[in-house]
């Protein structure tokens, strides 16, 4: 398979990298200011991190197992964290310490997302399943059970009340947020390679999904999720897309160990970051982020580093 070749002029300038964690980092997340973001790790730290003074961070918590996702409340000044075993731990900002575990799930918890209308958040499990709690009581709004394969990723479509989930079976899943019925079923990835990333343009106009299959996918959401493009984007599979603030492009990262940059118009390639061209990462990039404090761009897997990326043209 042959990957898409760059065809821009940004330029990625490293302006910090923070070390600290001692295994592999799964998650970034928003922090309660916005030069302040949070990681979470194999070696089941949750750690806040300064972009503004880079040499400070602080422990916000030891789990009692790995931390795969985070999901900051802003509102309720809480931090949600899924580990390996299926827990989400409530962690209150203000206190500094953990308040809840809910147990409901026993496998791994691969994201968590919230819906600021409904404050309701959304786990997504390995054994096929996703729950929705409310963020005042932590009670359960429902259990529903998709298949038996993963489910990795969800993210929501407010202009057409939907949510999309990329599942292990390589499909991508439409539900209706309020009535939890599925919507739609897609197929565009190859049959059992994970669906590990799915993202909504900001307008709501297409969905991206990345897979395992190293293809970037995109949807014409108002034709029915028509699949409109197919991109060979990666040599190996797609872990993360996140857009820009701005929503001018977006950035993939990869178990190839690159990131790129694309045209969130014209879905081209203008920059790739790599390990040998711009000191990128030597090890599979699990996480993007990319931040409202200064256009940061941050990237963090395998190799136990958080890189963050000054982008421009």
């Amino acid at each position: 398979m042959k990957e898409a070749k760059y065809t821009g002029r940004m330029r990625a300038r490293k302006v910090a990298q923070f070390d600290g964690h001692t295994g592999s980092i799964y998650t970034l997340e928003d922090a309660t200011e916005p030069h302040l973001f949070y990681s979470g790790s194999d070696d089941r730290m949750v750690v806040e991190w300064n972009l503004a003074h880079p040499h400070q961070n602080r422990a916000i918590a030891k789990l009692t197992e790995k931390a795969f996702a985070l999901k900051y409340i802003p509102e309720k000044q809480l931090l949600l964290a899924g580990n390996y075993t299926g827990g989400i731990h409530v962690i209150d900002l203000i206190k500094n310490k953990e308040i809840k575990l809910l147990q409901l799930h026993h496998t791994i918890i691969f994201d968590i997302q919230y819906l600021p209308d409904k404050e309701w958040f959304f786990a997504l499990a390995a054994d096929g399943t996703y729950s929705v709690w409310t963020v005042n009581g932590f009670d359960l709004v429902t259990n529903q059970r998709l298949g038996n394969y993963k489910l990795r990723s969800i993210d929501f479509c407010k202009q057409r009340n939907e949510a999309a989930i990329g599942c292990g079976d390589g499909t991508v899943r439409i539900i209706d947020i309020d009535t939890f019925e599925e919507k739609a079923m897609r197929i565009g990835h190859k049959k059992d390679f994970s669906v590990n990333t799915v993202k909504y343009h900001p307008h709501g106009t297409f969905l991206l999904s990345g897979s395992r299959d190293a293809y970037l996918n995109l949807w014409d959401v108002d034709n029915s999720y028509k699949l409109a493009h197919q991109i060979p984007a990666h040599n190996y599979a797609i872990y993360s897309i996140v857009f820009s603030p701005d929503g001018k492009q977006f950035a993939t990262g990869s178990r190839d160990k690159t990131v790129k940059i694309w045209d969130a118009n014209t879905v081209k390639l203008l920059l790739r970051i790599s390990p040998g061209e711009q000191d990128g990462h030597t090890n599979s990039v699990n996480k993007l982020m990319w931040s409202n404090y200064n256009n940061y761009l941050l990237s963090t897997g395998d190799d136990r580093t958080i890189k963050v990326w000054e982008i421009s043209e």
